[in-house]
């Protein structure tokens, strides 16, 4: 008779599974193709909720991977935006002058190799301040007294930080800090919110280049590169060259006087990707306008054809 109270082993003896080692080589598992001043491609597209306000979808290109792995890194960033607003405030609210401007970045549970929670961690606080700070220096205040906006950005796949997986440490956070803005950008113009400019956002690094000498590039990803000496991200707004947010790490080489390294050529890196990002912003509320005319002229050619006249 067995005994019930214990997990009895199998009768015959077994074999442990062997895994396959993670390689670990000395080069990144991708090499960057483009050329330091060039983007990576974007893909935006705007209206996508019907139940908000404004809304936007945001996707970067992912770099083509040279060999097939076990566990296969990711450098491709989705982001959805919603806009809900401008709406009043509840009743018992005091009178507020300006608008009130919420923004929320919420990772998704699949987002992320390690399964997200519900709970807002320390990461989605840090980007949702940095992306609420952004935006408020873009917006008109004094336009919606005694109402709110909210947006919130959804991350639907985020950016490997490095070729071990370890997301949202360094450069893929100013990556989806960078993407967070320019889809919020998107959603609030879809939105019809009146804002002093186009706000777009951009990063840009510094990396050991050939012979050793430090490089600048535009739209780094991580997984293209096995080492970062600095990054940055910055909020432009073009047409009043303005920052309004700004976030640096690293360090800034001194060593060499002649090199291209100082922090006020790091920081215009990044705008000079951040200009090339709003380009693409601009772009896609062009074929959002275009788009909607054409509806509109179906609509009314429509309720034409619908009328009929008795004489």
């Amino acid at each position: 008779m067995s005994d019930r109270r214990r997990i009895n082993g199998p009768a015959a003896t077994t074999s442990p599974p062997v895994f396959a080692p993670y390689p670990q080589t000395a080069t990144p598992l991708r090499q960057r193709v483009r050329k330091p001043n060039e983007l990576r491609r974007i893909f935006l597209q705007t209206g996508i909720i019907p139940s908000a306000s404004g809304s936007a979808y945001l996707e970067l290109e992912s770099p083509p991977e040279p060999r097939p792995f076990l566990v296969p890194t990711s450098s491709t960033i989705k982001l959805s935006c919603s806009v809900h607003g401008p709406k009043p405030l509840p009743r018992t609210a005091s009178f507020s002058p300006n608008v009130q401007l919420t923004a929320s970045v919420k990772f998704a549970p699949f987002a992320t190799r390690v399964r997200q929670g519900y709970v807002p961690n320390q990461t989605e606080k840090d980007l949702g301040l940095h992306l609420e700070n952004a935006l408020r220096g873009v917006l008109l205040p004094d336009r919606w007294p005694k109402s709110a906006i909210d947006v919130a950005v959804t991350v639907l796949e985020g950016e490997d930080d490095q070729e071990e997986g370890d997301r949202f440490a360094g450069l893929g956070l100013f990556n989806l800090l960078a993407a967070a803005i320019n889809v919020a950008m998107a959603a609030l113009a879809d939105a019809r919110i009146d804002c002093l400019d186009l706000l777009a956002a951009g990063v840009g690094a510094v990396i050991p280049g050939p012979d050793s000498k430090p490089l600048r590039v535009l739209d780094p990803a991580a997984v293209e590169h096995s080492e970062i000496q600095s990054s940055c991200v910055v909020g432009y707004l073009s047409s009043r060259d303005e920052i309004v947010e700004m976030w640096s790490s690293g360090s800034i080489s001194t060593q060499n006087a002649n090199a291209p390294t100082g922090f006020d050529e790091l920081v215009g890196a990044a705008v000079a990707a951040a200009r090339g990002a709003q380009t693409v912003i601009k772009e896609a509320l062009l074929e959002s306008m275009t788009r909607s005319q054409i509806t509109v002229k179906k609509t009314a050619q429509g309720e034409m054809n619908d009328v009929e006249m008795n004489t």
